[in-house]
């Protein structure tokens, strides 16, 4: 098979927050595919095929007074990232009864053990967000319980919620790479009730669900809270992350639009994750 060209983007950003945010939101509209935030910035991948001159032209965030913000670029082969992310990607246990490996990995004595292929998705485990959210599954009833995982990534929170009981499973997300992760991580778990779709909130029309779990960026978190609530069930669950404690009352606010209760927060370097109840 042949390689796939990537072009990376290293972006140097001051202040970081909400400056990261919003420019991984506006380079994920522009087509770039996969991020790694750092202690700088953040460095964002995008296929070269799909590069053009102007690709950063319409991002609002470089022209504004408020952020510094620089970058430079290079031109990456897939197999190398892999081979990066191999090297670097360590296995993680969530309270002590989930682990999150790769297939490289020993298998730990945990009761929930997940095997991630490490690749360019976002779900790691290793992220803030996607720690605290697989606590709160940890934490939650699944059982029998219909689920979707709204930006699914690699698709680890929605195996595991399968793990946990539950069933039927949709898991979404609009980047290409994260559908197709997510399909292979979802065979390599042997999970029988999980459907990976590759789109936007669009795709839940007519939908309903008794969880949502949506770890996406705030700006699409609000944008798309109303979709959420009408695919909720009466007494439904919605877990939301991927954002910061200082966000949460922006979140709190449009989420009492439709009535959500806010009833329990995890906190993790900063970032949150929040439990509503319908």
């Amino acid at each position: 098979m042949s390689n796939i060209i990537y072009l990376g983007y290293y972006f140097n950003v001051q202040p970081l927050q909400p400056a990261v945010e919003i420019l991984i939101a506006e380079l994920g509209y522009a087509g770039f595919e996969s991020f790694v935030e750092t202690e700088d910035g953040v460095t964002a991948y995008i296929q070269k095929e799909e590069w053009h001159a102007n690709i950063l032209e319409d991002i609002y965030i470089l022209n504004s007074d408020e952020f510094e913000i620089t970058y430079t670029s290079e031109e990456i082969e897939q197999t190398n990232w892999n081979k990066e992310w191999e090297k670097n990607f360590n296995s993680i246990i969530v309270d002590g009864i989930c682990s999150v490996r790769a297939p490289f990995h020993d298998k730990p004595n945990t009761d929930f053990d997940i095997v991630i292929e490490p690749k360019m998705s976002f779900g790691t485990g290793h992220h803030e967000t996607t720690h605290m959210m697989i606590q709160h599954i940890l934490k939650n009833d699944f059982k029998n319980k219909s689920v979707l995982d709204m930006g699914c990534g690699t698709g680890v929170l929605a195996i595991l919620t399968e793990m946990k009981g539950a069933k039927p499973i949709d898991a979404i997300d609009y980047d290409n790479w994260c559908y197709l992760n997510s399909i292979e991580n979802v065979e390599r778990n042997n999970s029988q009730n999980i459907t990976v779709l590759e789109g936007d909130a669009s795709l839940l029309l007519g939908k309903q669900y008794d969880i949502v779990i949506a770890n996406i960026n705030r700006n699409i978190l609000l944008n798309d809270m109303g979709t959420y609530t009408k695919t909720l069930n009466e007494n439904g669950v919605l877990f939301l992350s991927g954002f910061y404690n200082s966000d949460i009352p922006i979140i709190e606010a449009e989420c009492n639009k439709f009535n959500l209760k806010h009833v329990e927060t995890l906190e993790r370097n900063n970032w949150v994750a929040l439990k509503f109840e319908k």
